[in-house]
């Protein structure tokens, strides 16, 4: 199957994979810098991990469910979830038998990830994905949700099949927010715009995950879906989460993050109740390795 062909052009994803990314080690941060993203600002998702803990981890059951129908994640599967961050999906996940294993390049991430997991049965390890080194044929499932354009495709593509076990699989997972279809996120990621100009984060419409081409040399494109999805906040809670977005916390200055929140806050006084839904859509690609 011509994975090319099943998704459209249009995709950032597509920019990435001219992939130029650099690491500026700053004490326990690293901040990545990648020229097809937000044009090449540095971010670090370190720098957000409490509030990447409190305020993202808002993804409603049904995303969840889908995942399940699909026979992925279940009882008896191996699962690496890649990037996991603070872990949102193998704690959200476990529930349903899988033995999970995530890895991100943040060590405050992982920190986090581990606190939250405290009394669950997930593995965490500090490690970039272009670094990773299991065994052949070690999991079922390798996982990647939210960040599946942050990677090295050409480098990692290779290592994911060798990992993965005979008939395995790789599921791409995303959620955005619909600017255009939804007055208060507009709102919000103008200001975010404001602030960052070449932030790339925004102007989400609902299409299907590209998949990079290299990958259509040892996988095959099985399954994909994209569905509307409701997400209940509060304007604390949608403050916090667009806080906590690459294009304020993990990339401005405290002092610019500060000024940020302040005309947030009062934005949000102007046009939101003090709850509300946010129009988002879901999708998820799922890739077979070849045999």
């Amino acid at each position: 199957m011509d994975l090319a062909a099943e998704i459209p052009e249009n995709s950032r994803i597509e920019k990435i994979q001219k992939f130029m990314k650099a690491d500026i080690r700053k004490g326990l941060f690293i901040m990545m810098a990648d020229k097809a993203i937000d044009q090449g600002r540095p971010f670090d998702w370190g720098k957000v991990s409490e509030d990447y803990a409190r305020f993202r981890d808002i993804y409603p059951k049904e995303f969840y469910e889908r995942i399940v129908e699909r026979n992925l994640c279940v009882k008896g599967q191996r699962v690496l979830d890649l990037g996991t961050g603070t872990g949102v999906l193998p704690r959200n996940m476990c529930q349903f038998g899988a033995k999970w294993v995530g890895v991100d390049i943040a060590e405050n991430q992982i920190r986090e990830a581990k606190r939250l997991s405290k009394d669950m049965e997930i593995d965490y390890i500090t490690v970039s994905v272009e670094d990773l080194d299991f065994p052949e044929g070690s999991f079922d499932v390798v996982t990647a949700c939210q960040c599946f354009w942050y990677f090295d495709h050409q480098k990692i593509m290779p290592k994911l099949y060798r990992i993965l076990d005979r008939e395995g699989r790789i599921l791409v997972l995303y959620m955005a927010w619909l600017p255009f279809e939804d007055k208060i996120a507009g709102a919000s990621e103008e200001l975010v715009l404001k602030y960052n100009p070449g932030w790339s984060g925004g102007g989400e419409t609902m299409r299907p995950i590209q998949i990079p081409e290299c990958y259509s040399e040892k996988f095959d494109l099985v399954y994909h879906e994209e569905y509307p999805l409701k997400v209940h906040f509060t304007r604390e809670t949608w403050n916090g989460r667009m806080k906590a977005c690459r294009g304020i916390g993990a990339s401005l200055p405290e002092r610019e993050i500060a000024l940020w929140e302040q005309e947030h806050r009062r934005l949000l006084e102007k046009i939101a109740p003090e709850e509300f839904d946010i129009l988002h859509y879901g999708a998820m690609a799922e890739l077979k390795k070849k045999c």
